[in-house]
C-alpha cells in the first residue's frame, strides 16, 4: 500500500493551464444572462403574437434588436463553454478533440444565423 500525498499523486500530470479563465469566462457569461435574458423576455413579449409587418417594425428598433443579438450571442457562448466542460469530463481521447471542434462550430454557426435573422429583420 503506497502512501502518497495528494501533491505526490498530481505530480507530472501538468495542469490545464486555462482553468481560472475558463471559470471567469462562465462567471461573466452567467451574469450577463442574468441581466439579459429577463430584457430579452421583456422585450420579446411585446412583439409576441404580432403580425410580420409588426413585428419586422418592432425589431427595426436598435433596442429590442441589439438585446436579442446579445442574448443570442452570450447565450450560445455560454452554451459552448458549459458542453466543452461536459466533453471534456466524459469524452477522452480524439473523440475529445473531434467533439468539441464540433460543438463550438455548431453553437458558433447558430449564433452567426440567429444574429443574421435578427440583422435582416433589422435592416
Amino acid at each position: 500500500m503506497a502512501y502518497l500525498t495528494d501533491r505526490k499523486r498530481a505530480t507530472g500530470l501538468g495542469s490545464a493551464k486555462t482553468g481560472t479563465a475558463h471559470f471567469w469566462a462562465m462567471k461573466v457569461s452567467s451574469v450577463a444572462l442574468l441581466i439579459l435574458i429577463p430584457l430579452f423576455v421583456f422585450t420579446f413579449g411585446c412583439a409576441l403574437g404580432g403580425t410580420y409587418e409588426e413585428i419586422l417594425a418592432y425589431y427595426s428598433r436598435p433596442g429590442p434588436a441589439i438585446i436579442a443579438a446579445l442574448t443570442l450571442v452570450v447565450g450560445f457562448k455560454h452554451f459552448n463553454d458549459g458542453v466543452q466542460v461536459l466533453i471534456e469530463d466524459y469524452v477522452h481521447g480524439t473523440a475529445q478533440k473531434l467533439a468539441i471542434i464540433l460543438m463550438t462550430c455548431l453553437s458558433y454557426g447558430a449564433a452567426a444565423v440567429g444574429v443574421f435573422a435578427i440583422a435582416r429583420l433589422a435592416l
